[in-house]
């Protein structure tokens, strides 16, 4: 049999669908369900294509149909997510834009310390925090749970809020458009079975976010003091300056060069 470059592009098609599946459903805790999956559409062609036998493949082929109509319904929200991750890759010029409208660096500057401070002051405090970061898609399902707020980007007013006796601490805080929006949010948790431990309620909240949209989140632990960073489907601890120049400032419109000064 000869294998030509249109069947080596097919491969690597099916190849690509299937990780991507593979990723989707191991983000849900149902990496499992996948290899099910796969084994009985690979039983499925067997029957179908090598034995040829019609009346086992045609029952085969109903169940594939009503079963991927069904995987659509359990698995909308992580599709969905998926889709919007695939085309916010050929779109990041824009959330850079989105972001840098009606405001002057100097301004995001201020903005970018003022957060990157009150973290540094509830790390040393060990007051838990959660800060979003909203970029191109907006949150207002989640915001919506919360209180809005409508304030200056400034280091009392986060550090109050996440002050424990305050009522608006407990929650997530959303900036959107240089402001912070909203406080008191409720986001969802991610379900990833792979995550350590020591990851309390916050780290998984803001994971849970980030794995759906493109927002950005920052933890501060109430037990360690540390901060760590969401973004996409990954999460890491970071120093106040990884916080600034890796993070803030991309979200902000402000670039950096090698060596952390401002460009021009």
């Amino acid at each position: 049999m000869h294998i030509g470059i249109k069947d080596i592009i097919d491969i690597l098609l099916v190849a690509t669908i299937l990780f991507g599946v593979y990723r989707l459903l191991r983000k849900s805790g149902a990496s499992n369900l996948f290899w099910g999956i796969l084994a009985f559409v690979l039983t499925w062609m067997v029957v179908n294509y090598v034995f040829d036998l019609e009346l086992t493949g045609a029952i085969f082929e109903r169940f594939i149909s009503v079963g991927a109509v069904a995987l659509v319904i359990i698995f909308q929200t992580e599709i969905r997510s998926f889709f919007y991750g695939l085309g916010a890759r050929f779109n990041m010029e824009r959330v850079r834009k989105h972001w840098s409208k009606a405001r002057n660096a100097e301004l995001a500057q201020r903005q970018i310390d003022s957060i990157v401070l009150a973290c540094s002051h509830m790390s040393a405090s060990k007051t838990g925090a959660l800060i979003v970061l909203t970029q191109q898609q907006e949150l207002k399902e989640y915001v919506d749970t919360g209180e809005i707020v409508d304030a200056v980007i400034s280091v009392p007013m986060i550090e109050n809020i996440f002050f424990k006796n305050t009522p608006l601490h407990d929650g997530a805080m959303v900036i959107a458009a240089g402001r912070i929006h909203a406080a008191a949010c409720i986001l969802p948790v991610s379900k990833r079975q792979d995550l350590p431990k020591s990851y309390g309620l916050r780290h998984r909240a803001a994971l849970g976010l980030t794995e759906k949209t493109d927002a950005i989140a920052i933890i501060v632990s109430e037990e360690t003091g540390k901060i760590s960073v969401a973004q996409g489907d990954s999460i890491k601890t970071v120093t106040t300056n990884e916080l600034e120049h890796q993070y803030l400032a991309p979200a902000f419109g402000i670039e950096y060069n090698k060596d952390n000064t401002k460009t021009k």
